[in-house]
């Protein structure tokens, strides 16, 4: 005997009834961002991570070694650089909770072990042996991985990265102070990782190269390159680490004046706390190509309704920071090409 089923009858059944309902995917989780604000640098650092001790400790307990990147875009000037201060207050976070080792890594554009001797970070192994933490120049070490980029002629251009800052074994804490920037507008933690894993010649090579150099080709390539390095360096980014204690205003990275903004920031999402960093500076997020960019590929998330803030609210701690003077020629990644390659085909 054979049973013809009609159509109304199929689409009556359980199944079918569910299959007819919308399908609605479960909300993803919100990326947590930690913003505390005090009077001590240190302090509020190891609070700011403590916040996150839920989300980070399970990725870190996986890693074998841990790679704190500083900013010293100069190795002279304290305010244009990572505080000491800022390492002790990450390694106070550290210590109790990971056994392995700690690499302080940096590939200055300046010579980086005359950083860590202008700005005290020598004393850190001294003082922290249980994670017998030791100072590495990255430029000096010389182990790359290489990134097929845009140069300025828009042109595909290889660039060397620090190879440590790639170890798949690393737990990677972005730690760089809240400063404004003559080309991006503002640098906080996916600046310090794009533009600090380049690498440069070493002291005495010949000829001299600088891969930094490829990333200023232009205000569009630049935004679009640096997306491009954080998408090749995601994978094994553990902790963003922001020090508002001091920042700059002005003609920052390295000539502007200093802001008391007294804060820190932590994220393991990189473009969530550079969001609610460029928040914190009064900047409008709008103008953030490459943050933008990061936020679109799924490097992290840029829409702040999908932002967790834990602490202090950002308008408690806000401040409105001068920007540099080249602003109106930084924002001409926004408009459209004033010159326009010619359309074949």
């Amino acid at each position: 005997m054979s049973i013809a089923f009609s159509r109304r009858a199929l689409l009556a059944t359980p199944a079918a009834l569910l299959a007819r309902k919308a399908f609605s995917a479960p909300a993803a989780p919100k990326s947590p961002v930690a913003l505390v604000s005090g009077d001590n640098r240190r302090k509020m650092i190891t609070e700011a991570l403590a916040a996150l001790d839920k989300e980070l400790l399970p990725k870190l307990r996986q890693r074998k070694t841990v790679v704190i990147k500083p900013n010293f875009v100069s190795v002279t000037r304290q305010l244009a650089a990572s505080h000491a201060d800022s390492m002790r207050g990450i390694l106070d976070w550290l210590e109790p909770r990971f056994k392995g080792t700690v690499t302080i890594a940096e590939s200055s554009a300046g010579e980086t072990n005359v950083g860590y001797e202008t700005f005290k970070f020598t004393d850190l192994p001294k003082e922290y042996k249980r994670n017998q933490v030791k100072l590495v120049c990255l430029n000096e070490e010389g182990l790359y991985e290489t990134i097929h980029l845009l140069n300025g002629d828009l042109h595909i251009q290889p660039a060397r990265l620090a190879a440590r800052l790639l170890d798949p074994d690393a737990f990677v804490i972005s730690a760089g102070p809240m400063k404004t920037h003559n080309v991006v507008i503002a640098t906080l933690s996916i600046k310090n990782m794009t533009l600090g894993a380049p690498l440069k010649s070493k002291r005495g090579e010949t000829p001299r190269w600088n891969d930094k150099r490829i990333y200023h080709g232009g205000v569009r390539q630049t935004h679009y390159d640096m997306m491009l390095t954080a998408q090749r360096m995601k994978a094994n980014w553990g902790v963003a680490v922001i020090d508002g204690y001091e920042g700059m205003e002005g003609n920052g990275p390295s000539s502007g004046t200093p802001v008391e903004s007294r804060l820190a920031i932590a994220s393991p999402d990189f473009v969530a706390a550079d969001r609610i960093g460029v928040e914190c500076m009064g900047v409008n997020p709008d103008w953030m190509g490459y943050i933008q960019y990061c936020g679109k590929v799924g490097v992290g998330n840029f829409d702040r309704d999908k932002i967790e803030l834990r602490g202090v609210a950002v308008e408690k701690v806000m401040k409105k920071y001068q920007l540099h003077r080249d602003l109106d020629r930084e924002l001409q990644w926004m408009g459209p090409l004033e010159e326009l390659p010619p359309k074949l085909g």
